[in-house]
């Protein structure tokens, strides 16, 4: 697929032109039609291709060719979206298509032990890291040096539920500065496409309750603090992975500029949903290693 792309005319965006893959089939009746909490929206037909995940070739893989977009899209740096959650939240119709984590298990040619991608998140502010902040996901491997970097000696595994589509495990308490917030039987997913950790309403309280200042923004619809608050007035804050705290790399309690010498934070509440989202703000703090048999590896990296 890298030889069948071309610019978007008055954009900068690269768009997939299935005219030029030989290996392009068109799945006639095919349609998909996708909208997304921040309003964003597109739609269009489906074919299968064969595509390159950095050197890991995913063969008939449904491509969902997008026609109509919102400007958000538009607006965008990347490309595109590749989804690695499971086919049964898929909105392809007549009937959902399997996702590449669903390809990648039952085609034959790839190894059980490359069944797996890994999601490694970094930050502008830690430009100056021997990492310089930057970000990647590995498909098929895992990166030894990040591993070792980490200086964890023993890898954490927790049971994953996908039968909702997610990446889904048990995140029954979370802890703002020692003190144990219970959430006997609450759940949560990992997802690198949500910037925010979106959690219960009583953790939220807890943890800006914890920080001098902070306040709910009615214009912002969500909690904010002063933008100068220092690092040993803000919480230690964690979250359960199964029967394993993980703690939130304080500088990503802090998500953007609100005005008003404010910044919004970066755990808000869930709202009416019934697990929580444990996207970004979670995730830059580890090395996430998702295995499609049914666990997630975690490394504390901060």
């Amino acid at each position: 697929m890298s030889q069948s792309s071309q610019h978007a005319p008055g954009t900068s965006h690269k768009i997939f032109n299935p005219n030029k893959s030989r290996t392009f089939k068109r799945l006639p009746g095919y349609t998909w039609q996708i909208q997304y909490g921040d309003q964003s929206s597109a739609s269009g037909d489906v074919g299968t291709d064969n595509i390159n995940l950095g050197g890991l070739t995913v063969q008939r893989q449904a491509i969902e060719l997008a026609k109509r977009v919102s400007p958000e899209f538009i607006r965008d740096v990347s490309d595109g979206l590749l989804g690695l959650a499971w086919g049964n939240i898929n909105t392809v119709q007549p009937h959902p298509v399997a996702t590449p984590v669903q390809n990648m298990i039952t085609q034959e040619d790839i190894p059980q032990t490359a069944e797996l991608f890994t999601a490694y998140l970094g930050s502008w502010r830690d430009v100056n890291d021997p990492d310089k902040g930057e970000s990647f996901y590995t498909f098929g491997y895992i990166d030894q040096d990040v591993l070792k970097a980490a200086n964890v000696k023993e890898p954490y595994w927790v049971p994953v539920d996908n039968s909702n589509g997610f990446w889904q495990f048990p995140s029954t308490s979370a802890t703002v500065n020692g003190k144990k917030v219970d959430r006997s039987g609450n759940t949560a997913i990992a997802d690198t496409g949500t910037t925010l950790a979106l959690v219960d309403d009583k953790t939220v309280e807890a943890i800006y309750a914890a920080i001098p200042g902070a306040t709910y923004d009615k214009a912002n619809q969500g909690y904010v603090f002063p933008v100068n608050t220092p690092a040993d007035k803000l919480p230690t804050v964690t979250f359960a992975v199964g029967g394993k705290q993980f703690t939130v790399q304080k500088e990503d309690l802090a998500f953007a500029d609100a005005g008003n010498g404010m910044v919004y934070g970066g755990i808000q509440s869930r709202g009416d949903m019934t697990f929580d989202i444990l996207g970004d703000t979670f995730l830059k703090g580890i090395y996430a290693v998702s295995w499609p048999l049914g666990v997630v590896w975690l490394r504390q990296l901060c």
